[in-house]
Order: C-alpha cells, then structure tokens, then sequence
C-alpha cells in the first residue's frame, strides 16, 4: 500500500477553524442546536471542533454522541459479532436543529442510518451534515455535505485514514493507495 499525505495539521487546523465560523455564521450562540457526533470516528471530530467553538465564545454549547450500528442496512452481513458504540444522547432533540458530525462522506450509508437513528429521540427541527472528508466519486445515496472540510476524489479500494490525537499538532489525514 502506498500512503499519500492530503492533509497535514496546518491544514487540518485552518479547516476546523473554517468549519467553526460557517456554523457561528448559521447557528449564532447554538441556543437551540445540538452537535450530534457519529460514533466512532465523528465523535473525535466532534470533540475537537466543541474545544474550538469554546475557544471562540460558545459556551452553551450542546453536544451529543450517536451510535449507529443496530440501525446500518448490512449490520447482519458480518462475519464477526458487531462491537457496538455507546450512544450519549442526554439532550431532548425535539424542535432542535441538529448537526451530524463525521469524518468521512463515503457512501451515505452512515448517514442514512444515522437520520433513522435519530428518530428514536424526537423530532428534530432541521438536521445538517457536516464532515471533514468528502468522497464525492463514492456515493451510494444521494446525501451531501452542508458544511465541508475537504473534497477528495479516490477511486474505489482507496482508503482515507483521519488520524486524530489529542494533541492537535499530530493530527493527520492520508490516502491509502490500493497497488495494482
């Protein structure tokens, strides 16, 4: 396998920013949304994004993680028995606006599960969908980011790795190439 560095911590770091300020621009104070983080792997964007926000003046910020596992279309397909996530939803989502947090856009069916997940908490007002990474060329539903890091464009058997550490300076994202 070959690994290609697409973003490294500088970029990784302007991006967050970036996606920071569009969500201050929509959601003001967040009085009334609730940052709802896709386990496993949304969630430590999740975390990270909610240090900045705070860095930033947010400090009713509501946050909230999702497990979606018993709810994904193929969780029957394993082999293996599933290790299922624990959801932290201790908010009532009634009437909120939510936004899905995740770290890669492949095809959809993440999301999906997600947006079916959620019902078991309420009635949301509006949900929104932010990722890191966008694997535009990849989709199997027809779902699209509203807030995005970065688009990339990798052919199939291709692997996006997002490397997070709670040191931020060591924070990494690379493709991994299938070799033909």
């Amino acid at each position: 396998m070959e690994l290609k560095v697409l973003l490294d911590e500088k970029k990784i770091n302007v991006i967050l920013n970036r996606l920071c300020c569009q969500l201050i621009e929509r959601h003001g104070d967040f009085s009334n949304t609730v940052l709802v983080g896709l386990q496993p792997r949304g969630t430590f964007l999740l975390d990270q994004l909610a240090d900045l926000l705070e860095n930033y003046g947010i400090k009713s910020l509501k946050t909230a993680k999702l497990d979606t596992t018993f709810f994904r279309d193929d969780f029957r397909r394993s082999e293996l028995p599933l290790n299922a996530n624990s959801t932290e939803m201790d908010i009532k989502i009634e009437d909120k606006d939510i936004v899905f947090v995740d770290d890669v856009l492949f095809t959809g069916r993440s999301i999906r599960s997600a947006l079916t997940a959620i019902d078991s908490y309420g009635r949301p007002k509006s949900i929104e969908l932010l990722v890191l990474i966008d694997r535009r060329f990849s989709r199997h539903l027809p779902i699209q980011p509203d807030y995005l890091g970065a688009q990339i464009d990798a052919l199939q058997g291709d692997k996006v790795k997002v490397i997070w550490s709670k040191d931020v300076s060591k924070n990494i994202i690379y493709l991994e190439k299938k070799n033909e």
